[in-house]
């Protein structure tokens, strides 16, 4: 957003200040992944006749995000995902216990005709990897599963850390 007031940056040089921010925001501060979640106001700035040029205003732009987002202490955000799992009665003991396993929130049991039960939980997505053959070791083949995003949330300290650690590795 643009709120220059008394011309103190030419109109051709307010562009490449949005491009350096938007390209910033898709290169991500933390582990390289893109920004989400905040707005961006020109406010102020100066120009030199001579010295300034759209690359300058570009690398400008782009170091003013990274350095505001790193003082406003970003977090990484993972993908939640709402799951329905429907299994033999016999096995839900198992299934809720390998969900809570993997960091999920069961939110409910609903009995289901001929002795199964649904179970309805938000789940991170990295931690169902692999979750397909799980429920057929833990059921026998009976049990199966629906998944479908349902929204971003904080990564808990130690994902972040392991998360961010492996992008400084590549």
């Amino acid at each position: 957003m643009d709120e220059i007031r008394g011309g103190t940056i030419p109109t051709n040089f307010i562009k490449p200040v949005h491009n350096g921010i938007k390209d910033a925001m898709a290169g991500g501060v933390l582990a390289g992944y893109p920004v989400v979640g905040i707005r961006a106001k020109l406010v102020d700035g100066a120009f030199h006749e001579v010295d300034s040029s759209e690359m300058a205003f570009y690398i400008a732009g782009s170091m003013a995000l990274k350095e505001g987002v790193q003082r406003g202490g970003p977090v990484l955000l993972e993908p939640m995902m709402r799951i329905e799992v429907v299994a033999p009665d016999d096995y839900t003991g198992g299934v809720v216990g390998d969900l809570s396993a993997k960091r999920a929130l069961i939110e409910g049991m609903e009995p289901r005709p001929g002795g199964a039960s649904s179970i309805k939980a938000i789940v991170p997505l990295g931690s169902m990897f692999g979750y397909a053959t799980d429920l057929r070791s833990m059921t026998q083949g009976r049990g199966q599963f629906t998944m479908e995003f349902d929204r971003y949330s904080p990564a808990p300290q130690f994902i972040a850390d392991e998360v961010i650690k492996g992008s400084h590795a590549k």
